[in-house]
């Protein structure tokens, strides 16, 4: 059996990074290039393997990928591969110059992480006291240049009340997204988890805030990641709003997607768990991930093809497959559309087949059962 290509693939091009931040899925983080990165060749190699099976979103991301020298080298070479090319920065170390290189380079959008509305939220959780004026200013060169660039945000306890200030910033600074990541408790952030993760309730109320400014500001584009609920929630509201005889458009941002607009590319979301579906991860090592927070090894592009790995692998094709799903998502309504995240599963019980732990649904089936 022949799968499709991934729709997105995230490359770690360095474990280097200058921030130190307590939720990132590393567990260790270096301040410089490691002599593991993958080389110039073998990122050449990397590309070439990826366009033979497909046009992926291909996303430089980290460490901070602008550690690396060849970065710019790297992305007009993937670029002209006719890969979408994305860069995933924390955005301290852009200033006008960079912005230009990067343009340049043949990048189609940038993500700058923000994880506060303001600067002591965002410093305490990256690290580095003045990252986030730095990352401000980074965003603004990089709009000067008319690069497209969304915000990321890790939700976790230390920022879920600052949802409405975070969309008035992306506002502010002209975002063309706003993306939402559900914190999964890998890496560094197993050691935060019990103090920062938000409760399967919490997380029903952020996913529902989300769908009401999907609605009311479909100009911004919103996406949940590492939140494949979202997809249920997202189903079952409009099926409520149906009843009730409330149309509501398609957001901008699903309709961008759907009529093959490069900014919906990027969004690239169909359903819920991606990881080894539609998403695969590579480190900087070479290995080859689920996804970036599943640290389950399906393959390594230094012993096989990237090609060879993703049609092949045994770890994908059980992640590909949603009758293998256990608890309470394996007899759920909404398994295929929605699938639990596969990473938090794995983080909480070292089973990455097990029900997602911070979903509150309960399944008509088990509701049932215990009736």
């Amino acid at each position: 059996m022949s799968y499709p290509a991934p729709r997105l693939i995230f490359w770690e091009t360095t474990a280097g990074c200058n921030l130190r931040c307590i939720h990132c899925r590393r567990v260790t983080v270096a301040d410089q290039l490691t002599p593991q990165d993958l080389t110039t060749e073998e990122s050449f190699r990397l590309i070439d393997q990826v366009a033979e099976i497909g046009k992926p979103v291909f996303v430089l991301s980290g460490g901070e990928p602008l550690f690396r020298p060849d970065i710019y080298e790297i992305a007009r070479y993937a670029t002209d591969a006719g890969l979408p090319v994305a860069l995933a920065t924390n955005g301290t170390l852009i200033d006008d110059a960079v912005a230009e290189k990067i343009k340049a380079s043949g990048v189609k959008r940038v993500s700058i992480s923000f994880d506060g509305s303001d600067a002591a939220t965002h410093d305490m959780f990256r690290g580095l006291p003045g990252s986030f004026e730095a990352a401000i200013r980074g965003f603004k060169a990089l709009r000067k240049v008319g690069l497209p660039v969304q915000i990321n945000t890790t939700v976790a306890r230390h920022n879920e009340t600052q949802l409405e200030d975070m969309r008035a910033l992306a506002k502010d600074l002209d975002a063309v997204g706003l993306h939402l990541f559900l914190l999964v408790p890998v890496g560094c952030g197993v050691e935060i988890a019990e103090d920062m993760m938000i409760s399967a309730q919490e997380y029903e109320r952020v996913l529902n805030w989300l769908y009401d400014v999907e609605q009311s500001e479909p100009e911004l584009q919103m996406k949940a990641t590492c939140a494949p609920h979202y997809f249920r929630v997202m189903r079952v509201r409009r099926a409520e709003d149906k009843r009730m005889g409330i149309f509501r458009e398609l957001p901008a941002s699903h309709d961008r997607q759907l009529n093959g607009h490069p900014h919906g590319q990027m969004h690239a979301a169909t359903k819920g768990c991606l990881a080894g579906t539609g998403v695969t991860f590579i480190s900087h090592r070479g290995e080859v991930f689920p996804c970036g927070y599943l640290p389950v090894e399906a393959g390594h592009i230094r012993r096989q093809t990237f090609g060879d790995v993703w049609q092949n692998s045994p770890l994908f094709a059980q992640l590909r497959n949603p009758d293998l799903l256990e608890g309470k998502c394996g007899i759920c309504q909404f398994k295929s559309l929605c699938s639990g995240c596969r990473a938090r599963a794995y983080g909480v019980t070292g089973n990455y087949l097990a029900e997602e732990p911070f979903c509150a649904y309960e399944p008509e089936s088990r509701t049932v059962a215990m009736s």
